[in-house]
């Protein structure tokens, strides 16, 4: 997601959940995006997981393919992005179970994105996971 300010454009990270990203910043902040089955199409896996991660409808409007990058654990991203506005206080993240700490047998819940929020492109560039920094990339170059 995307929008337009007096400051320019700016783009919606959420920060990865649990204990792993605890403490971290840059290399941290995500696009909302989740797995999905190969037999289900991404654009329809992108807008589910948009809803699950934040716990709000995706946005209508004009899609923007961003096309796909591999990270550097192997996951393939593929994105979309789309011109729409929200106010990060309304998001409801979904949550995800692990055994914490490691080898405790103890299973506890934490948040898929423990917060989210704006930046702009420049800022988004020195915390977004590195192999996603090329979607702001292409996001620039799509209205240049």
């Amino acid at each position: 997601m995307f929008r337009h300010t007096d400051t320019g454009r700016e783009v919606l990270l959420g920060h990865m959940g649990g204990p792993y990203f605890a403490r971290k910043d840059a290399g941290a902040w995500t696009v909302p995006k989740g797995e999905y089955e190969p037999d289900e199409p991404a654009w329809d896996a992108a807008r589910r997981e948009f809803g699950e991660e934040l716990g709000l409808p995706p946005p209508d409007g004009e899609a923007i393919g961003l096309g796909e990058v591999r990270q550097t654990n192997g996951k393939i991203v593929t994105v979309w992005a789309i011109e729409a506005d929200l106010d990060p206080a309304d998001v409801e993240p979904g949550t995800f179970t692990m055994e914490w700490p490691p080898r405790s047998g103890r299973l506890q819940e934490f948040p898929e994105l423990d917060r989210v929020a704006w930046f702009t492109l420049g800022r988004a560039r020195e915390v977004i996971v590195t192999a996603q920094a090329a979607f702001l990339d292409r996001l620039t170059e799509h209205s240049a």
